[in-house]
């Protein structure tokens, strides 16, 4: 993905023109306290009132079976909640960052002048409590997506401190410049640890720490990855994807089911 030219009258809050090459060579970029205090807690008080209420739409951690994940939703701790989908709709307050000047412009200056957040990928509030979390091998946002070319943005906004020990995130800088054959993964799309080529990829890999309001920017072929939560408190995390708006879904397929928010 070609990052846009350094845009001319954009806010005072946009990017440096090195964050932009580090975004090009590395495949992510942190805007530190992008969100602010009042926004991070809002978004707290709703996500501990959907997983108090079960609201749906939810994903359980049963349900994909990671590792430490419980073994079916009629065990102990069987309906943990590892997801919560449709995120847009649960509050304006994800409305109004996702549609702020500083997460916008931000946008821009990787995608391009127009900007598009398809809302049937990411669009959710990912949780981790200490029991029953699960452990995340390392992957690429792109493998289950469909899109005219590889080059969607996935932001990740932290809601509250993450770091290696409560399951915050670890990537491999430079892996979504890689071609990585498919020999290499796993059935279900995951870098292979035991294959030799993986090795010194994994290797390179960083774990990265966020504190609440921080915002990380990463490519959909960056490759990435998470433990469960050993910490002692539940971690929250408000996870959305945008494109440039002539990167389309492919008809038909499920990148395709839903409609998008025009951001600029």
């Amino acid at each position: 993905m070609a990052p846009a030219a350094a845009a001319k009258g954009r806010s005072p809050e946009g990017f440096g023109g090195e964050e932009v090459v580090q975004f090009k060579l590395d495949g992510f970029v942190i805007a530190r306290r992008l969100a602010g205090k009042d926004v991070c807690e809002r978004m707290r008080e709703v996500t501990r009132l959907a997983l108090e209420k079960h609201l749906p739409p939810l994903e359980l951690e049963a349900e994909l079976a990671y590792p430490g994940a419980p073994g079916s939703t009629d065990t102990a701790g069987g309906r943990t909640i590892r997801r919560l989908k449709m995120a847009l709709a649960r509050d304006p307050v994800f409305v109004d960052f996702v549609s702020s000047p500083a997460l916008a412009d931000r946008l821009q200056q990787l995608l391009g002048p127009h900007v598009i957040m398809p809302l049937v990928h990411h669009n959710c509030i990912m949780t981790k409590r200490p029991q029953y979390s699960s452990d995340t091998g390392w992957h690429q946002d792109i493998r289950y997506w469909a899109f005219e070319r590889p080059e969607l943005i996935s932001v990740w906004l932290a809601l509250g401190d993450e770091f290696p020990d409560n399951g915050g995130l670890s990537v491999i800088p430079g892996s979504h410049r890689e071609a990585v054959e498919r020999t290499r993964l796993d059935t279900e799309l995951f870098l292979d640890a035991r294959h030799p080529e993986n090795h010194s990829l994994i290797e390179r890999a960083v774990s990265l720490t966020l504190e609440a309001g921080d915002v990380l920017f990463f490519h959909c072929r960056l490759f990435h990855s998470a433990t469960r939560n050993h910490a002692g408190r539940q971690k929250y995390s408000v996870v959305f994807t945008f494109r440039p708006d002539d990167n389309p879904p492919i008809p038909g397929s499920r990148s395709a089911s839903l409609p998008e928010l025009i951001i600029r």
